[in-house]
């Protein structure tokens, strides 16, 4: 390995379009921001180093030996998110990056293509919601900006947002990549008179800046590595970027199987399943960490953790070997989440499919598994205990390698014939993290707040007539609109005292209820007694209603919520400690617990525990 010449900003993106520089299969994805991309700029305009560049020279004759891909310049975040695969490069040699993608990619898109994000608040299908925008700068200011540490103002704008800035008379914004065709100091002259800021002397400095550091400093140090084994760059590719926090080790053992797998191409492969599994129902939130530790599971390797070590080659070519039956196990088991009503907004921990796609997979079971009344009480069952494992806190959290090894041994002696709830609960508890609850996890779920996760394995166990593979809400029995408003609740006698404990009720469990998305929209800030007319044909329709959700003597209007709330919350709590099996919760218990101004805080959901 030696240190090369510095070369240009320019002549580094020539070769890039050239495909003189590609990406090594072995690189993961471009993961920067538009922030960070700005202040990469900056810190050029500075002075600043940006660190040295490591490339590997891959010799005539042998670029066709692996795989590359080109680097991103149009990075849209929704259609174009992946390096695209260079295809067949012929027998050349050509200079692969292995340390410095991210800032060569960074500086493509601001000279030469565009970034292209959702705007926030706006559904991702809405045509609007992804403006494109180049990179600009304003080239009247120049200063230290305390607050965001930089003193140049780049950004990426629009060119209706940048022509608008501009016409406004304190900025002027110039698009970056034209700084490509100022191949001179008399280019920089006429491009300031065509911009009409010729007489601007701050202009004058900063596009004068921009011009040196792409035409004429040579910005780009990097040492070149010319050994052509394979297994010597990985090792040197591993080293230079798990130290950082940035490359995980999943974007390691996928940059391994990338360079190692013969038929497929690991990584388009394994984006596209994720991709795939994060469309099904109402939207998942997977990532490739997920469809790798599945892998390692289902191979039955014996240490799962994501190790450099365990990345070997046998394990790389079993799972290219066996990659049609594990991601068929993770449609059919993210499917399965699904009808049960699971999603992105809901599923406390993504690591939770794992064993249940290990089960699909050791019983060889397809996407019938999902209709046919043959298996209905073992899918009731895998409902269960999921449902259960997600509830309970910390399940997911800490010791999940060792978790998801003690549930794949147990499935593998005892998941034959049917899902074996009583030897997973008994592994589980083995390792302390026991499915049973006691009274004080019955309350804490019975004060759960609306939007934690948590919430809808709880209100689907206790309420399971709601088709859950339909659109559905978590509804507010008594309207939010009309508990949040101390006129309207003063109105209907409400006094002084009860206003907070009302308050303090509107968005917990036992003002809650699973509903159908449809009639959720319909019912808007309805009464639910107005609601109940509205809704069932028949006295006997409500009657049934009111009794299988918890809600007989619901009032007719908010004078009578909070003494409904205390009772509903009684019997909810009865009903989860008889599902659960803990101790029984007496309805004298509740209220007490509940009086105005008692009531636990709704402390912090699991996030997305484990995976």
């Amino acid at each position: 390995m030696s240190f090369q010449t510095p070369i240009t900003i320019a002549s580094a993106l020539e070769k890039i379009h050239r495909r003189e520089y590609v990406l090594p299969a072995i690189q993961r994805e471009f993961v920067w921001s538009r922030d960070k991309i700005t202040r990469l700029y900056d810190s050029l305009m500075r002075g600043y180093p940006i660190g040295s560049f490591l490339m590997w020279q891959v010799h005539e004759g042998n670029s066709g030996r692996f795989a590359f891909y080109d680097f991103m310049r149009d990075y849209h975040e929704r259609d174009n998110a992946h390096c695209a695969p260079t295809g067949p490069l012929g027998s050349r040699a050509i200079t692969a990056i292995l340390d410095g993608q991210q800032r060569l990619t960074a500086l493509n898109i601001g000279l030469c293509g565009s970034f292209t994000a959702k705007l926030p608040r706006m559904w991702a299908n809405n045509p609007l919601a992804y403006p494109k925008k180049l990179l600009y700068l304003n080239l009247l200011h120049r200063g230290q900006d305390d607050d965001l540490g930089v003193e140049y103002d780049f950004r990426f704008l629009s060119p209706e947002e940048a022509e608008a800035g501009t016409a406004g008379g304190d900025a002027h914004w110039f698009r970056v990549q034209d700084v490509r065709e100022l191949r001179s100091a008399r280019d920089v002259i006429r491009a300031l008179q065509r911009e009409g800021v010729a007489d601007d002397d701050t202009a004058g400095d900063v596009l004068t800046r921009l011009h040196e550091i792409v035409h004429v400093t040579p910005t780009v140090n990097f040492f070149l590595e010319e050994a052509q084994e394979l297994d010597k760059v990985l090792n040197i590719f591993i080293r230079v970027n798990s130290g950082g926090a940035v490359l995980s080790y999943s974007d390691l053992l996928l940059s391994v199987a990338t360079a190692q797998w013969v038929e497929h191409d690991a990584r388009e492969t394994i984006h596209r399943l994720v991709d795939e599994l994060n469309g099904v129902g109402q939207g998942f939130a997977f990532g490739k960490d997920l469809v790798l530790k599945t892998g390692l599971v289902l191979l039955g390797k014996g240490d799962i953790r994501f190790k450099v070590d365990n990345f070997d080659r046998d394990t790389m070519t079993n799972l290219e070997k066996h990659w049609t039956e594990i991601e068929n196990a993770l449609r059919l088991g993210v499917a399965l989440l699904a009808d049960f009503g699971f999603s992105g907004v809901t599923l406390t921990a993504n690591s939770a499919v794992i064993p249940l796609a290990y089960y699909l997979h050791r019983r060889g079971l397809g996407d019938n598994y999902r209709t046919s009344e043959a298996f209905k009480d073992d899918r009731a069952a895998i409902r269960r205990w999921l449902q259960r494992s997600l509830m309970k806190s910390g399940v997911w959290g800490s010791g999940l390698d060792r978790l998801l090894t003690g549930l794949r041994t147990t499935l593998e002696k005892e998941g034959g014939q049917r899902w074996p709830t009583e030897a997973v609960e008994r592994e589980m508890a083995r390792q302390g993290k026991s499915l049973r609850f006691d009274q004080s996890e019955i309350d804490d779920l019975l004060d759960l707040k609306y939007g934690s996760k948590r919430l809808f394995p709880m209100l689907a166990m206790l309420y399971p007539g709601v088709d859950t593979r339909d659109h559905f809400h978590e509804d507010h029995i008594f309207p939010r609109s009309l508990l949040r408003s101390r006129t309207k609740l003063r109105a209907a006698g409400l006094s002084e005292d009860a206003l907070s404990h009302v308050e303090d009720r509107v968005d917990r469990a036992a003002n809650l209820q699973l509903l159908r998305g449809p009639e959720n929209i319909a019912k808007q800030a309805t009464l639910p007694t107005a609601w109940l007319r509205n809704h069932f044909d028949s006295d006997a329709a409500r009657e049934s209603w009111l009794r299988e959700y918890d809600a007989v003597g619901l009032p007719e209007d908010v004078a009578g919520f909070p003494e409904f709330y205390e009772k509903r919350r009684a019997r909810m709590g009865q009903r989860l400690a008889d599902l659960l099996g803990a101790a029984a919760v007496t309805e004298q218990t509740v209220v007490t617990s509940d009086a105005p101004g008692a009531a636990p805080d709704d402390g912090p959901d699991p996030g997305n525990e484990g995976l």
